[in-house]
């Protein structure tokens, strides 16, 4: 009877073996990282904590994204894990509500588009208390699209005796503004809706003034009564103030001639130019921006991606030259409208 003898591999074997291993072990681990990536731009979902900077299961606590002073806030909308309007908490939509219930006298609203009921309800609740509440809006993307599914909101004011206009014009009536007795200055770029607080970036900034609120006020009772685009007169001379130290100038397009204001600021520019644009589609503006790069400021930039491409946007001008900007992330909307400049 012949021995049986096992055949050991030889060693040259066992490298290419162990190799093709280790390849498809990383590959393994590469598809694992990418899709895990996926799922938390998506949902803020991220078990080992390898993007949030956290660890261990499940959504992360709301909580609300902003800062401030003892005269300003700032908050910023968070797509990736306050996401969920039957889950407010931390959002700018319990921000909003709570300064509603803590008005006393006076809430004016020049807001572009709403369909937020929890915000109505709010709203309803204050002017039975007494306070006086009353809102501009737009007349296409405000009252016509209240009756669209989902909406219904302003019928809601309406019926509850809170008084709606709109510019009944062309033109937009494009505000997002609240003004909360007469000493409360809220704004931004984040529409009163639910695209607008709980999937696209935004920001609101909250500044307590009086002074301030004055210059707001002025212009509520302008649109009030009427006066849009052509008819509205400006003030811009009266529109400056100091607070804290802190130089504040307020401009109302179309009548402050708003580009003009901006681009002596860009062009003053020493250090840096940060900015976040929605829409970026002003020469002067993208002129200025590329000549500070050029003269050696560091400029970066991020642009909405729907329509960043068109011939319009300032994202090729400034591309092909080398500046550093790049289209969003957000498969919803990037909305902001801001410049910071040598911050």
């Amino acid at each position: 009877m012949s021995k049986r003898t096992s055949r050991r591999p030889r060693s040259g074997q066992v490298s290419q073996q162990q190799a093709r291993m280790n390849q498809l072990i990383t590959v393994a681990v590469v598809v694992a990282v990418i899709a895990m990536a996926g799922c938390y731009m998506l949902t803020g979902f991220d078990p080992l904590g390898l993007f949030s900077g956290g660890g261990g299961g499940g959504q992360p606590t709301p909580v609300a994204v902003g800062s401030g002073g003892d005269w300003w806030q700032v908050y910023f909308t968070d797509p990736t894990s306050v996401n969920d309007p039957d889950n407010p908490r931390g959002s700018i939509e319990e921000q909003l509500i709570a300064r509603i219930e803590d008005a006393r006298q006076t809430i004016h609203i020049a807001s572009f588009e709403f369909n937020l009921t929890p915000v109505a309800d709010a709203l309803i609740a204050a002017q039975r208390r007494g306070v006086d509440v009353e809102w501009v809006t737009d007349d296409e993307h405000g009252i016509e699209a209240d009756e669209e599914e989902g909406h219904g909101q302003f019928a809601m004011l309406e019926q509850a005796g809170v008084p709606v206009r709109d510019d009944g014009r062309e033109g937009l009536m494009h505000n997002k503004f609240w003004l909360f007795d007469g000493q409360t200055v809220w704004t931004g770029s984040t529409n009163i809706t639910v695209n607008g607080i709980f999937h696209n970036n935004n920001n609101v900034i909250v500044i307590e003034s009086p002074a301030l609120a004055t210059i707001y006020e002025r212009e509520f009772d302008e649109m009030w009564a009427g006066e849009f685009g052509p008819t509205s007169p400006s003030t811009v001379d009266e529109q400056q103030l100091t607070l804290d130290g802190t130089a504040i100038q307020v401009l109302f397009a179309p009548e402050d001639d708003v580009a003009d204001h901006l681009i002596p600021l860009i062009e003053g520019a020493q250090s840096s130019i940060r900015f976040m644009a929605f829409s970026f589609t002003h020469d002067g503006l993208g002129e200025a921006v590329l000549a500070r790069a050029q003269a050696g400021v560091d400029v970066e930039g991020i642009f909405e991606t729907r329509g960043s491409e068109t011939e319009y946007s300032e994202l090729g001008r400034l591309f092909c030259a080398g500046v550093p900007v790049r289209q969003d992330g957000n498969p919803r909307t990037f909305h902001h409208k801001v410049f910071i400049i040598d911050g």
